[in-house]
């Protein structure tokens, strides 16, 4: 029997990397803080071991789960030192690979998630990362639009394909349709043949409806449980820190259906309440698996699904760009250039 590889080898020679330097630059948090806490810092390159590679960043992706981290939420607990380095999402080229025949060779153009707090973050100019969460950079991309990914694509991933199963004839309900992960959420239901529904703003209707939503409920002017009939599945990225979107969202699922709740800490009641309201619960948390990454990479490559960027910072320009994603509003993914690549 014959086994197909799940990374297959490049079919061009790769271009040699140079040695890392003995330290570089990052932006580091010294205390959990306000944006302002986020400031450059001189630190050692990072060593990898075992099956990890070293890559040289050219750009990294800005989540939120960064800033709530920085201010002292998020997984500010599981930091075991100071100061320290934040960041999930990178874009870059393999420095050094686990050994001489391994998949990513020094050269390798790629994509993925580190393993902070763990180890240091993608703010810097240099990260280890697991193998097993790293794929092959979409070669459609750039490096600042690839940095995008990740996290917020396998967030979304993991929600609509592998806990929603989306599939033809599904109704399924998300909220915040417009950001990092929903933007991703919209467009992988899409894709699978569900009927989406999405809350946002009147100003992204028209993109969100490009990208796959059936219909948009402005969330400024109504009430989506008025205009929603039932639905399957609710992807719920807001919880109840607002208008209480998740209690809410109960009230349109049909009875069995199911309610996912994805930002942290934001409804604390929610499977007491799902249950009596006759409907499944889970939370879900990202799995950073570099095989669905690579089934993305390909997905985008092929135009099926796209990577909506809405603002790009310098790297000493990350308290600027975790204001803006505090906001709440901004649109897509919000990048960090790192590095020329």
């Amino acid at each position: 029997m014959r086994i197909r590889p799940l990374r297959s080898a490049p079919d061009t020679p790769l271009a040699p990397v140079e040695a890392p330097p003995t330290d570089m630059r990052a932006m580091v948090v010294d205390a959990a803080g306000g944006a302002d806490a986020l400031h450059a810092a001189s630190v050692p390159v990072p060593s990898p071991v075992l099956s990890e590679v070293l890559v040289r960043v050219v750009a990294a992706g800005v989540n939120p789960i960064d800033a709530k981290t920085r201010g002292g939420r998020g997984v500010s607990g599981a930091i075991a030192a100071y100061p320290a380095t934040l960041g999930y999402d990178f874009s870059g080229i393999v420095v050094k690979s686990p050994y001489e025949a391994h998949p990513f060779a020094p050269g390798t153009e790629v994509f993925g998630m580190t393993s902070f707090p763990r180890t240091g973050g993608s703010y810097a100019e240099y990260v280890v990362a697991p193998s097993l969460s790293v794929a092959r950079k979409p070669s459609s991309l750039s490096h600042v639009e690839a940095a995008g990914v990740p996290l917020a694509a396998l967030t979304a991933w993991g929600l609509v394909v592998e806990t929603a199963h989306a599939h033809e004839g599904q109704r399924m309900l998300i909220h915040a349709g417009s950001g990092g992960v929903g933007h991703f959420a919209v467009q992988f239901a899409a894709y699978f043949g569900a009927h989406v529904t999405v809350t946002a703003s009147a100003r992204n209707a028209s993109w969100l409806r490009e990208l796959g939503a059936a219909v948009v409920v402005d969330y400024t002017t109504a009430r989506f449980e008025e205009v929603v009939g039932e639905v399957d599945v609710v992807i719920d990225l807001v919880g109840n820190v607002h208008s209480e979107t998740g209690t809410r969202s109960l009230e349109v699922l049909r009875t069995g259906g199911l309610y996912v709740l994805v930002p942290t800490g934001s409804w604390p009641g929610y499977a007491e309440a799902a249950a009596e309201a006759g409907v499944r619960t889970t939370s879900y948390k990202v799995v950073p698996d570099g095989g669905a990454l690579a089934t993305i990479g390909r997905l985008l490559d092929s135009g099926s699904v796209q990577v909506y960027i809405d603002q790009v910072f310098d790297l000493a320009e990350a308290p600027a760009a975790h204001r803006a994603i505090e906001t709440g509003h901004t649109r897509g993914k919000v990048v960090l250039r790192v590095s020329d690549g």
